[in-house]
């Protein structure tokens, strides 16, 4: 089974009477953190539970040291899910407003556990299940917690002193997901010095998305990433953003387009900055 799922709003609506359903929303946006939180509270999808970005998909933030949405902690992050209601065979719909990118995040915080069957990422997000005009809802469903066991696969990702010492290889195929502007460093909004890590190419997530929000279909995709990756495999590509969160949506996207899952460097640009004697372009 692949790892990389969509779902189309037509079709998560025949299927929300399914007791082994879990609804995750995942609305957030970076320049107001309580967004997610209110949105989910005047009107979501039946059945959907609200995963806070920064309070349940991430961990504490340590200045200096970390990047703005550090991994969380492997069992704080099981009991949550748990909370939610997730076992091994729960099916799991993932959404956020339209993109993806918040989703994104959660369906690789799922894959890292080991919950890799059954995983779906909502295409268009809440905007296309606005669109298809279907019933929204504003009551906090009860739930059964789950019994959703795993454990934390490290080989998933890499720390910044690894991909420092990797930064010379030539088969380093390094993708940031961020705008050029940002990548280039003539924009910087949310960290305090703009540019990228030496040797990424810019690899805006935006852009794995057609012009209706919706995914790229895996031809299209596999297209616009074998020219990035320029015959480099991706099986030793990494994926990086800002804070580790939209890196997850190029993830997502190689997955969808047949490759294998690449490694995330979930500390990103926000983390790599902290140490003044690595590189910078």
């Amino acid at each position: 089974m692949p790892l990389a799922q969509l779902i189309t709003a037509a079709e998560l609506a025949q299927r929300l009477h399914n007791p082994d359903l879990l609804i995750l929303d995942c609305r957030f946006a970076l320049e107001d953190p309580a967004y997610g939180g209110r949105s989910y509270r005047e009107a979501h999808i039946p059945g959907a539970q609200f995963a806070d970005l920064e309070k349940d998909l991430s961990g504490p933030v340590i200045p200096g040291t970390t990047g703005r949405h550090p991994l969380p902690d492997p069992e704080q992050l099981l009991t949550r899910l748990r909370q939610w209601g997730l076992d091994g065979g729960s099916e799991v719909v993932l959404y956020d407003d339209g993109p993806g990118a918040f989703a994104a995040r959660a369906w690789w915080l799922l894959l890292w556990l080991g919950k890799r069957e059954g995983v779906y990422l909502l295409d268009g997000g809440v905007n296309a299940w606005r669109e298809a005009g279907l019933p929204m809802e504003s009551t906090t469903p009860e739930v059964q917690p789950g019994h959703f066991d795993g454990n934390a696969d490290d080989s998933m990702v890499v720390d910044a002193a690894r991909l420092q010492e990797r930064l010379h290889s030539p088969e380093l195929a390094l993708l940031d997901a961020r705008a050029l502007p940002r990548f280039l460093g003539e924009v910087e909004p949310i960290d305090p010095i703009g540019g990228h890590i030496p040797g990424a190419v810019c690899v805006p997530f935006s852009e794995n998305l057609g012009s209706d929000g919706r995914f790229l279909d895996a031809e299209q995709l596999r297209g616009r990433f074998d020219q990035l990756l320029d015959g480099k495999s991706p099986q030793v590509a990494v994926a990086y953003c800002g804070s580790g969160v939209t890196a997850c949506h190029n993830l997502f996207a190689l997955c969808l387009a047949g490759y294998p899952l690449a490694t995330l460097y979930p500390g990103s640009w926000s983390e790599w900055i902290t140490d003044p004697s690595r590189p910078r372009a």
